[in-house]
């Protein structure tokens, strides 16, 4: 049996696991009033609640071991699936709260390391649109966004790149700003991820250097993503393209396996599209993908999603939004 310290393995699932979010939410949740997700520009009015689930896959065969590009035969192809339930729910017109519960599976093609699978981890938003000025057919809007994500089960995440996750409590600040003329719109946001230390099942473990210890220091997460396309009452389309840097950490070792605290950056370019049924506008069905261009002990991961979305109005009369998010 081949020991897990020479399968040269890089890409956490938990970097899979990142990518495929932003993927999601790139497009995700897209209800009468756009895709409503924590990174969009796009709010749900009030008492209305969208929801619906998402599937999404991903998969890599080649991977950055620090800057060496390479491939590992002892793993094949790593592929993750995810099925989630994702809603948006509207205190007011300009405050959403949006949640995201996944269960996901994990499975390599070669070697003898078995996949996982289980609830990951369960994340909350609130979004908030404090400014929007509009000009002739332009809107500008600001939004701000705080999240905070847990582990929804006793995973391990220790045993990358199978994992399902890190197992680490994440808080999340987002600036977003939006700029729409007409039906084109570009939407640009920075987060900042601060991710609380983990514990693991041994009682030392070697990183850059030795630690007699089973916490394990999880280093914070910078994100910048940038957005732009078509954005109508029926229909988004949209190219997006995602920087993470992770703000510490380390690189893998040569021919070592993933370890939750490795520095992990990446660039991906992706592109989503929303569709909502004319004769049934609380109805809508997205889709789209993700491809990692460039990056640093991640996998050249390509992931695809789709979903379907349904619109509860708890107000006997439901108001319509425009496609910058302001009422008709």
């Amino acid at each position: 049996m081949c020991n897990p310290k020479q399968l040269f393995m890089t890409c956490k699932h938990s970097l899979l696991r990142n990518l495929l979010l932003v993927a999601l939410l790139t497009a995700a949740a897209p209800c009468i009033t756009k895709a409503q997700t924590d990174q969009d520009a796009i709010m749900m009015i009030k008492n209305n609640f969208c929801v619906g689930p998402v599937y999404s896959y991903s998969s890599w065969n080649h991977y950055w071991e620090g800057t060496l590009k390479r491939d590992n035969q002892n793993l094949g192809t790593v592929s993750t699936q995810s099925f989630s339930v994702m809603g948006n729910y509207g205190i007011t017109n300009r405050l959403n709260v949006l949640f995201n519960v996944p269960y996901v599976k994990t499975k390599a093609t070669a070697g003898t390391l078995h996949g996982l699978k289980g609830l990951q981890d369960v994340s909350l938003w609130l979004k908030w649109l404090p400014y929007e000025k509009s000009w002739g057919n332009s809107t500008l809007s600001l939004y701000a966004v705080g999240g905070l994500s847990f582990p929804a089960s006793n995973y391990t995440p220790d045993f990358l790149p199978l994992s399902i996750g890190l197992h680490s409590t994440n808080l999340s600040a987002r600036i977003i700003a939006d700029y729409q003329v007409g039906s084109l719109f570009v939407t640009g946001s920075g987060t900042y991820t601060y991710r609380r230390n983990i514990e693991i099942d041994r009682t030392s473990y070697y990183t850059d250097r030795m630690h007699l210890t089973n916490e394990v220091e999880m280093p914070n997460v910078a994100m910048y993503n940038l957005r732009a396309g078509y954005r109508s009452h029926l229909l988004i389309a949209e190219v997006v393209l995602n920087r993470q840097e992770t703000l510490g950490g380390f690189d893998m070792r040569r021919n070592d396996m993933p370890f939750p605290s490795n520095k992990m950056n990446m660039t991906s370019l992706g592109a989503g599209f929303k569709y909502t049924v004319k004769k049934m506008q609380a109805l809508s069905f997205i889709g789209g993908g993700s491809y990692v261009l460039d990056g640093r002990n991640v996998g050249q991961s390509k992931s695809f999603y789709g979903g379907i979305f349904y619109v509860i109005g708890f107000t006997k009369r439901d108001k319509k939004l425009d496609s910058g998010g302001k009422e008709n």
